[in-house]
């Protein structure tokens, strides 16, 4: 398992998402959340569905996935929100580094 990986999710609006990611960094779970805007196609209860939404990508250390999404669970407004761990394989050493003391316990 790599140390440092990004959690995905996404959010209705701006406003769950940048309050979502200022818990998660105030908590030091995340050392970085960045807000994009996107469009997403999904199947959800058997109607096809086109909306926007805000995908939060999440820099934390691998081993505090199940606290980020039990953080994310708590607050988000989806009964079944997407949370999805991406390991991160490699990058700049000073930046993994620095992710790593973000999110020290």
């Amino acid at each position: 398992m790599t140390d440092y990986c990004i959690i995905t999710t996404t959010f209705p609006d701006n406003n769950a998402a940048k309050s979502t990611a200022r818990l998660l960094v105030e908590r030091r779970l995340a050392a970085c959340a960045q807000l994009l805007p996107i469009n997403s196609v999904y199947s959800w209860q058997g109607e096809v569905c086109d909306e926007n939404e805000i995908l939060l990508l999440i820099k934390t250390r691998a081993e505090r996935f199940d606290e980020v999404a039990a953080a994310i669970k708590e607050i988000h407004t989806y009964s079944v929100p997407q949370i999805v761990q991406v390991p991160i394989v490699s990058g700049l050493a000073e930046y993994l580094s620095w992710i790593g003391e973000r999110t020290e316990k």
